[in-house]
């Protein structure tokens, strides 16, 4: 080393964003913990959180769509509508879902609750005209898992997006359903989405007799 000369110091080793992280598909949630968390949150008269929850697993919706819905879009005539449409941000594509009558009589009770208006969102974020923001609905779904016994990080809000649509996918195996159920404009983005192996389309291809 040549006199005066100042030593080269070590670079910063980096820690990976993703050290201790859970990554990849969120797991869908099963039906017995969708029961569960419906009957903790109706023992709780948590009424907004049970529509929320109840409307997310029907939908099939991602957060960001979820959290925009309007009061006209899901209850025009001030009840909730069996079948709604609601045009995806991401894509731009709109994409229909089901109400089942055990949502709509919790969107009922909550608008009634909340004296909800046409034009307003239905789930309102810190100030009555906007909306709920997804990290705060990330930030209630993370407490339902938690509430049941769950590990919250294995669950996120594609879990619910998930739900329904692999219920669908398993007891069906019509993968044509389930990609126009979620929106997907490529049937190779809902096989991704549902992590469907080979695996699955064999118990599919088992069932079927010739």
């Amino acid at each position: 080393m040549y006199e005066n000369e100042i030593p080269a110091t070590a670079a910063p080793k980096r820690i990976p964003w993703n050290k201790g992280k859970l990554i990849g598909p969120r797991a869908p949630l099963r039906q017995r913990h969708v029961w569960a968390i419906r009957t903790r949150l109706q023992i709780e008269r948590q009424v907004r959180e049970l529509a929320l929850f109840n409307l997310a697993i029907d939908s099939k919706l991602r957060g960001c769509d979820l959290v925009a819905i309007r009061v006209d879009d899901i209850a025009p005539n001030g009840h909730a509508i069996e079948r709604a449409t609601v045009r995806q941000r991401k894509t731009g594509r709109p994409v229909r879902f089901e109400l089942t009558e055990q949502t709509r009589q919790t969107i009922d009770e909550y608008l009634a609750a909340t004296d909800k208006k046409p034009g307003q969102y239905v789930f309102d974020g810190r100030r009555r005209d906007q909306s709920m923001t997804t990290r705060q609905y990330a930030r209630l779904l993370a407490e339902w898992p938690v509430g049941i016994g769950l590990d919250p990080h294995v669950y996120g809000t594609h879990s619910l997006r998930r739900t329904k649509a692999t219920m669908i996918y398993r007891r069906t195996g019509n993968l044509r359903a389930v990609q126009l159920l979620l929106g997907h404009s490529k049937l190779e983005s809902t096989v991704r989405y549902l992590g469907i192996d080979i695996d699955d389309a064999l118990v599919i291809s088992e069932q079927v007799e010739i």
